[in-house]
């Protein structure tokens, strides 16, 4: 079964920090030649507590138009305070046009809260949302809300879910719920690097992680040969290479990743309205060093880097 990487896609602001359109579609045509599948708009990379609610929907149905069908787009819906507000986000967000409407687990029981409560409202949710499609998403914020197999299982029966997102970085936590999975039409995505290999040999549709705004190239190459048989030590080797990196390009988030587009010649700015704070010199020098670490796994593996945007 083919496996897919799916951005978890940046949101690229221009000197006033508003949203930019124009590189929006710079970086999806990025994202395209690099081989992704699929794309996540409005999610946390997007910096979606940042915007306000049209931002959400503008940004989201400017994905979808510009993509153009080239690929499935899902996006976040579950805004609101109450379970109806969610539901109108909802609705809404489908209506730019999107595969699939993404719910962040978390939104829907307190920290403190049980399952019964989650389901309780996750049940309301499905009754006012007709048929839309939807996912879920163990996003950190508000907290991050990681769901157990049983709930998973009991979600599914609904007939409503075709896409997870898991961030329970635990091997035997995917490996569980892949096996409630299995059969279904949902597909599941591991967002953790570390568990790339990991989990799509366990059976997960793909992966959806940060470090494809960094190299999705090399993220699109581990999907198209984690099972082929004659690349394994390659396999083993870049996994264990992007283990070693994940922490580093976690620092200062959203903005390592903008930073490390522009080593790469793209020009988006490091204008970020999550993260206030400017790249640190020490910083700037790490991801310098990944970039070359980058160079050196495209030359081993034989990757023909995305060329950069013409502006």
């Amino acid at each position: 079964m083919e496996k897919k990487f799916v951005p978890v896609m940046i949101t690229p602001f221009n000197l006033k920090a508003q949203i930019d359109l124009e590189m929006v579609e710079q970086l999806i045509d990025f994202y395209l030649e690099a081989g992704v599948k699929g794309f996540f708009a409005n999610c946390l990379s997007s910096e979606m507590y940042s915007i306000s609610e049209d931002e959400r929907l503008a940004l989201t149905r400017h994905v979808v138009r510009y993509v153009n069908g080239r690929a499935p787009v899902v996006a976040t819906g579950s805004f609101g305070l109450t379970i109806k507000d969610k539901a109108l986000f909802t609705q809404q967000i489908y209506d730019t046009g999107v595969d699939s409407v993404i719910m962040i687990t978390g939104h829907f029981a307190n920290i403190d809260d049980p399952d019964s409560t989650l389901l309780q409202h996750f049940e309301e949710l499905f009754s006012l949302t007709g048929n839309i499609p939807l996912g879920l998403y163990e996003c950190p914020a508000p907290y991050k809300r990681i769901i157990t197999p049983e709930i998973l299982r009991t979600l599914l029966s609904t007939n409503r879910l075709i896409y997870h997102k898991d961030t329970s970085c635990n091997v035997e936590q995917v490996r569980a719920k892949l096996a409630v999975t299995a059969g279904s039409r949902l597909e599941f995505y591991d967002a953790h690097t570390p568990n790339a290999v990991a989990s799509m040999q366990m059976g997960a549709a793909g992966m959806s992680s940060i470090s494809g705004n960094f190299y999705p190239e090399i993220l699109v190459w581990l999907c198209n040969h984690v099972n082929d048989e004659s690349r394994q030590e390659d396999v083993r080797w870049i996994q264990s290479e992007l283990q070693r990196v994940d922490p580093l390009i976690h620092i200062a988030y959203p903005l390592s990743a903008k930073y490390f587009l522009q080593l790469r010649g793209i020009p988006v700015r490091t204008i970020s309205r999550a993260h206030a704070l400017e790249l640190t010199p020490e910083q700037k020098q790490t991801l310098r060093q990944i970039y070359q670490d980058f160079r050196g796994w495209c030359e081993r593996l034989q990757i023909r880097t995305a060329a950069v945007p013409i502006a």
